[in-house]
């Protein structure tokens, strides 16, 4: 049985993901804000690379049936009803809508999946549920990638420290499971942090939202179990 983190999207090779279980993580704060959209009723999230591709999905659609949702450096991208905080996908928003995310680590993320047999949307939001479902494919499959989306093409602490958690919970009970050495060092992270709100407080991107005045995204972020929604991206959408 083997376990594999990457900790940006640059890591793997195309053909990597071929048949694999994958869990993509962006904490602060893609994948957190899929979460809670899809648990507070959203149709459904399409990840787009770039916030002119979201454009260009959306442009023959009826309007009251999508939302645009990204941003750029933290902020929400001009013209655009959303930005990329959890907090802003309250059930009155999104409720039965397809929301286009454009974002700069997370969405590429999600998209250098292709191949893949079963990617899982991961956040502390939805540890429980999230680790649960990808253990039961660990189970069958023997082998699970978990992808980090970093930081501007980067290592992100916060990530890697989900990832870790994400280990430990899948290698729980297994006697022997193979883990690259991504793996390793993210599973250590997670002895070095008394809780995910100790791993992100002193981050990269959690200075960035507290500058831009976007504090409140990381006690959102770093409060685990808010979700049973384990979001499944397939076919360029996530359900």
């Amino acid at each position: 049985m083997r376990i594999d983190v990457y900790f940006t999207p640059l890591g793997p090779k195309e053909g990597d993901f071929a048949g694999r279980g994958v869990i993509v993580i962006d904490v602060l704060r893609a994948t957190t804000t899929i979460v809670t959209a899809l648990a507070n009723g959203a149709k459904a999230v399409v990840p787009a690379a770039t916030s002119e591709e979201a454009v260009r999905l959306t442009a023959n659609l009826e309007k009251n049936g999508y939302l645009l949702a990204g941003e750029r450096r933290s902020l929400k991208i001009e013209g655009f009803q959303l930005g990329n905080s959890p907090r802003e996908m309250m059930p009155k928003v999104v409720g039965g809508k397809t929301i286009y995310l454009a974002t700069q680590n997370g969405t590429p993320a999600l998209i250098a999946t292709q191949g893949a047999e079963l990617v899982m949307i991961g956040a502390a939001a939805n540890f429980k549920a999230t680790a649960e479902r990808a253990r039961k494919h660990f189970q069958d499959r023997a082998e699970i990638a978990v992808i980090c989306a970093g930081r501007e093409r980067q290592f992100a602490l916060e990530d890697a420290y989900a990832a870790g958690r994400f280990v430990k919970a899948l290698k729980k009970g297994v006697k022997k499971v193979a883990l690259n050495d991504a793996a390793e060092v993210a599973l250590a992270l997670t002895s070095s942090y008394d809780d995910w709100a100790d791993a992100f407080k002193g981050t990269a991107a959690a200075r960035q939202l507290v500058d831009v005045e976007l504090g409140e995204d990381i006690a959102f972020a770093a409060k685990q179990d808010r979700f049973d929604t384990v979001p499944i991206y397939a076919e360029r959408r996530i359900t």
